[in-house]
């Protein structure tokens, strides 16, 4: 069996995450999205919250489950049985990072093999941390994220539904 780790803190969760999430579900028996509960990261939403949010998204995948985990990756890997981990990457400079993270695993749990998926191009600028910059002023996050999360995000930086900008 193909089971697969999709690791992140998806704070917020993006439509690029989605997209590897799908594409994922679509090469593995079982994927785990596994949301990080970084103690060291000021998170915009609570782990909890987090797991919601992906859980709602991906109720009709029936091969995606979604948990939360702190601690190493690996241990997590080895506690659920799991023999891959899934990574978006965006640039080259993403994969400098994670290539180094991915040996580094294997080292550590060599049963554990990184699989790289390009992020799809309509999604190649998109992070985590441009949806929280263009939230935080009131920019418009329509684009980046699924409808349902908008308000949701304005509402954790008290932008008022009257200064959003919206796509014309």
């Amino acid at each position: 069996m193909k089971r697969a780790i999709y690791p992140g803190s998806f704070d917020p969760l993006t439509n690029g995450h989605m997209d590897i999430i799908v594409r994922s579900a679509a090469i593995v028996d079982e994927l785990y999205v596994g949301v990080l509960n970084n103690r060291a990261k000021n998170s915009l939403f609570s782990v909890d919250e987090r797991v919601s949010m992906i859980k709602e998204m991906t109720e009709t995948i029936s091969n995606v489950k979604v948990v939360s985990f702190d601690g190493l990756l690996v241990d997590f890997a080895r506690e659920i049985q799991a023999n891959i981990i899934i990574r978006g990457l965006r640039a080259v400079t993403d994969f400098e990072y994670e290539l180094q993270i991915a040996q580094t695993n294997h080292v550590e749990y060599n049963e554990i093999e990184t699989i790289f998926l390009t992020t799809s191009l309509q999604y190649s600028y998109l992070s985590s941390t441009i949806v929280k910059e263009f939230a935080a002023y009131g920019g418009d996050i329509s684009q980046f994220v699924a409808p349902q999360f908008v308000d949701r995000i304005y509402d954790k930086y008290g932008i008022d539904p009257e200064k959003r900008c919206r796509k014309q």
